[in-house]
């Protein structure tokens, strides 16, 4: 197995996403669509046009700020995920039919934005993950990737090409912050894409990188696409390769056999089937492995209707402590699997009106721990359940 990568860093990752900042997803904030026909990111400016500027720059600087990077701190949290856009420094992507006569749609800007994010990072004492999570014809035709329904980035040399050249233009600017711990060169390609181009892709963004990035500092992540982490097996092998990383998303609330399951099959999921493949790779594939991102995404009121028992709804609906306890017991099942990696980040840190997928919200509502770091606080920064005004499911 190759352990190059755990010895530079030493501390376990906990950390959080910083989802729809600089790659909007418009049910992370649907205040900013409102009035809008718009889907994400591209559809966004392309239909605002020459106003985009004006609020995707408020958005810029008041999604996130420095005191949100102060709150994440007291949560004991050491790292970040950060997604981007192929187009962070402007003008120079390939053009898609999607954005009409605007040959240069997206707005200008957002590289001031991610400069500043280092500086608080590094004012905290997080470690940073670049994450390329839009890539130029979209990779996977979700609305993170940019274009909704659309899945052509590996149908264009061109697309691949920029995508690319964009994970130099990364690794060349930011190779020498202290804060800077990886670079992830496509954040979920669609399962349907072949995984030999994948790997093809994989290979030459890991040579980019390393042309700025000592492999002593920075770690490579690759994503496993939606497929067995088997599929990967003596993929980029040292010694030729170093601090090569897995990125795994896990969720449980997109399948139909997920979304049929009551609340005891998916915490059974969690910490049983989950550990289960935990072990297997981190006995079989020979990179270190991240959860990227999971979540307590599931719909509880629908969960408990689909429990036998004492949550029938024909008897009652479940109350504040029944949900509470639930999202406790999944969150709870997840980590104690998830704590077997090196690393996870909880996808998101703020949503606004998704709680669950809330990391911060999460924790204020007492279904997270209150501290997550290392410096044995102990159970007086685990807060409590919380007060039932507000309360309830997502």
């Amino acid at each position: 197995m190759n352990q190059v990568f755990d010895k530079p860093f030493g501390r376990k990752l906990r950390g959080v996403n910083l989802g729809g900042w600089l790659v909007l997803e418009k049910w992370i904030t649907p205040s900013l669509f409102e009035g809008l026909q718009a889907t994400d990111e591209t559809s966004y400016c392309v239909e605002l046009g020459a106003h985009a500027e004006r609020f995707l720059t408020r958005h810029w600087d008041t999604f996130i700020t420095r005191d949100d990077f102060s709150w994440l701190a007291t949560t004991g949290i050491n790292a970040i995920r950060i997604p981007l856009g192929h187009w962070l420094f402007g003008p120079g992507y390939p053009y898609h039919r999607s954005y009409g006569s605007s040959t240069h749609p997206f707005v200008e800007g957002g590289v001031a934005v991610l400069d500043r994010a280092f500086e608080w990072a590094e004012d905290f004492g997080f470690k940073v993950v670049l994450d390329l999570h839009a890539a130029p014809g979209c990779q996977n035709g979700f609305d993170n990737g940019g274009i909704l329904n659309v899945c052509e980035w590996h149908t264009d040399e061109h697309y691949i090409r920029h995508a690319l050249e964009l994970l130099g233009r990364l690794a060349e600017r930011y190779h020498a912050r202290p804060a800077l711990h990886a670079i992830e060169v496509l954040n979920e390609p669609r399962w349907d894409i072949e995984t030999n181009l994948l790997k093809e892709y994989n290979t030459a963004a890991y040579h980019r990188i390393r042309k700025f990035c000592s492999p002593e500092r920075v770690a490579v992540v690759f994503h496993d696409g939606f497929r067995s982490f088997r599929e990967y097996i003596g993929f980029l092998p040292g010694p030729e390769f170093h601090n090569v990383v897995l990125d795994i998303h896990r969720y449980q609330c997109f399948t139909r056999e997920d979304i049929d399951a009551d609340i005891y099959g998916h915490i059974q999921k969690a910490a049983v089937t989950w550990k289960d493949e935990a072990d297997e790779m981190i006995r079989d594939l020979g990179h270190a492995t991240y959860v990227g991102e999971w979540s307590l995404g599931l719909d509880l009121k629908s969960v408990f209707r689909r429990t036998e028992g004492p949550f029938d709804p024909a008897r009652q609906e479940p109350d504040e402590l029944q949900l509470s306890l639930a999202y406790r017991a999944y969150a709870a099942a997840q980590l104690l699997t998830f704590e077997k990696y090196p690393g996870w980040f909880f996808w998101t840190y703020k949503t606004e009106s998704s709680p669950a997928w809330s990391f911060r919200e999460s924790v204020n509502r007492g279904w997270l721990p209150g501290y997550f770091g290392f410096a044995g606080r102990g159970v007086q920064h685990f807060r409590g359940l919380p007060d039932s005004e507000g309360q309830g499911a997502s």
